[in-house]
């Protein structure tokens, strides 16, 4: 597959960072070409901007980059941005990561902890809306159906294998695969294992 564009998209911690490591093997590799390492404003250690108030606004902020086809490559809640996406324009994703994210379902019923109250304890700045309820897009996964690589740690608590499982049920067209060992950071503390499974995956 010819490499292209190639979008990362944090977590809640918000950091451009979080995916860097990941992303320069992954060019180092020829696997993809340009690399696009989105921060989200307001969250983590990121400064504000009046302009994002919420998920629709980081949804939006994406979609500028979206000109083309693009791959996209998600953490956590970047996961849940990345369906959205999808799901408005899905001509324009050829390609779909999703790493340890509700991806927009409901997880609490299979076992996920609440991160909140750790997160604003580590981010006392961070926004308050990132808190708040997340639309439930599980009647809406069956139109997805990109080829999607789902990526797991046994050790999650936040989101826990049983997501991944659920997922992997709804997306007609993906694929999942769980790392031994890994927790919520598994492409920050698995990277080189990460590295070859997406390499894997755009080379289809």
């Amino acid at each position: 597959m010819t490499p292209c564009k190639t979008l990362f998209l944090p977590g809640a911690g918000g950091s451009a960072t979080f995916w860097q490591p990941v992303a320069t093997a992954l060019q180092q590799r020829g696997v993809i070409d340009e690399a696009v390492l989105l921060s989200w404003p307001g969250l983590g250690d990121e400064p504000a901007n009046p302009h994002i108030a919420g998920l629709d606004d980081l949804v939006a902020l994406v979609a500028g980059h979206m000109q083309q086809p693009v791959n996209i490559v998600a953490q956590s809640m970047g996961g849940v941005i990345a369906v959205r996406l999808v799901l408005a324009m899905p001509d324009l994703v050829n390609r779909l990561v999703l790493t340890v994210t509700s991806g927009g379902v409901p997880v609490a019923d299979l076992g996920g902890e609440d991160w909140r109250p750790e997160y604003f304890a580590a981010f006392p700045q961070a926004a308050r809306w990132i808190a708040d309820p997340v639309e439930d897009l599980s009647d809406r996964m069956a139109e997805l159906s990109i080829p999607t690589l789902l990526l797991w740690g046994d050790q999650d608590r936040i989101s826990p294998l049983a997501v991944g499982q659920r997922l992997r049920q709804m997306l007609m067209n993906s694929t999942l695969h769980i790392l031994p060992d890994a927790g919520h950071d598994l492409a920050v503390t698995h990277s080189s294992q990460v590295v070859a499974l997406i390499t894997g995956h755009f080379s289809l």
